[in-house]
C-alpha cells in the first residue's frame, strides 16, 4: 500500500512539474516577443539590426515623432479614428447582439433552429471573402472613406458568433424567473432590461470586448474602405511605415504598436471580473 501511495504522489508530483513547465514555456512564447517589441520601441535608430531587448541608448524619440504630424503620419488622427470605430463597433454590438439572443433562447417561431445553424455556419466564412463585394457597395453608396460603413459591417460580422454565445448563456437563466415576473404583471420589455440583461452581464462582457478589440485588430477591411490617409485606422497606417523600402521604419513602427495595446489593456481590466464566469457558463443548448 505504501509503494502505490509514493507512486501515486510521485506522479501528482510528475504531473504538477509538467503543468509548471508548460505554463512558463507558454509565458515565455508571450512575453518575449513583447520585450523585443518594447525594447524595439526604444532603441535609436529606423532598423531592427541593431535592436536588443534591453537599449543601450534609450531614446523616446519614435514616441514624440509619432505625435508630430509629420509628412503622412497622422498617428493622433489614426489612433482617435481607431476609438471612434471601436467604441461604436463595442456598443451597437451589445445591443444587435443582446436583442438577437434573446429572441433566439425565449421566443419559439419558425425558422428558429434554421437560423442558428446558419449563425454557425456564417460564422465559418471569414469576412475578407467578401473583400470585392464590400469594395462595390460602398462605391455604389459613395461611402468609401467613410467610418461608418465600416462600423456597419463590423457590427455585422460580430451578430452571427456573438448571438450564438449570448444564446447559450441566456438558456442558463431559469426560465421560472421569466413567469414569475410575467405573473406580477412585468412586460418582455421590463423582463429583458430588468432581469435578462443583469442576469446575462458576465456574457455581455465578452461581447464588448470582442467588439472593441475586432476593429483595432483588423487590416483587410478597413484597407479597402479607407483610401484617404486622414481617414486610416491604426493597422492601416502604421503598415506605411514600414511597407516603404527607402523610408521604412520599424522601430516607430513598435512604438505605435505599443501605445494600441493600451486601450485594449484598459478594456480588458474594466471587465475581466465578468470574463471567467461567462466563459465557464456559456454553454449552448438545443
Amino acid at each position: 500500500m505504501m509503494l502505490s501511495k509514493e507512486k501515486l504522489s510521485s506522479r501528482g508530483r510528475g504531473k504538477r512539474a509538467l503543468a509548471y513547465i508548460l505554463l512558463i514555456a507558454v509565458c515565455v512564447i508571450i512575453i518575449y516577443p513583447l520585450l523585443w517589441t518594447i525594447g524595439a520601441s526604444f532603441n535609436p535608430g529606423n532598423s531592427l539590426v541593431s535592436t536588443s531587448i534591453i537599449p543601450k541608448n534609450p531614446t523616446n524619440e519614435h514616441y514624440v515623432k509619432l505625435f508630430a504630424g509629420e509628412g503622412n503620419l497622422f498617428y493622433k488622427q489614426w489612433y482617435l479614428n481607431s476609438l471612434k470605430i471601436s467604441v461604436f463597433t463595442m456598443l451597437l454590438s451589445l445591443i444587435s447582439v443582446s436583442f438577437t439572443a434573446y429572441a433566439f433562447s425565449r421566443f419559439r417561431f419558425k425558422g428558429r433552429k434554421n437560423g442558428l445553424t446558419l449563425f454557425m455556419l456564417l460564422q465559418m466564412i471569414p469576412q475578407f471573402s467578401a473583400l470585392t463585394a464590400i469594395f462595390v457597395l460602398g462605391q455604389m453608396l459613395g461611402l468609401i472613406n467613410s467610418h461608418w460603413l465600416l462600423i456597419l459591417i463590423y457590427v455585422g460580422g460580430q451578430i452571427p458568433m456573438n448571438s450564438y454565445l449570448l444564446k447559450g448563456y441566456m438558456d442558463t437563466i431559469p426560465i421560472d424567473l421569466d413567469e414569475s415576473a410575467r405573473i406580477d404583471g412585468a412586460s418582455r420589455t421590463r423582463i429583458f432590461w430588468q432581469i435578462i440583461i443583469p442576469l446575462s452581464r458576465p456574457m455581455l462582457a465578452v461581447v464588448a470586448m470582442n467588439g472593441f478589440t475586432g476593429p483595432l485588430g483588423d487590416f483587410a477591411l478597413s484597407s479597402v474602405i479607407l483610401r484617404n490617409p486622414e481617414s486610416y485606422t491604426l493597422p492601416i497606417g502604421l503598415y506605411k511605415l514600414v511597407s516603404d523600402k527607402m523610408g521604412a521604419s520599424y522601430t516607430t513602427f513598435a512604438a505605435g504598436a505599443i501605445l494600441i495595446s493600451i486601450p485594449i489593456v484598459i478594456i480588458f481590466l474594466s471587465l475581466q471580473k465578468h470574463f471567467v464566469s461567462s466563459l465557464t457558463a456559456g454553454g449552448t443548448k438545443g
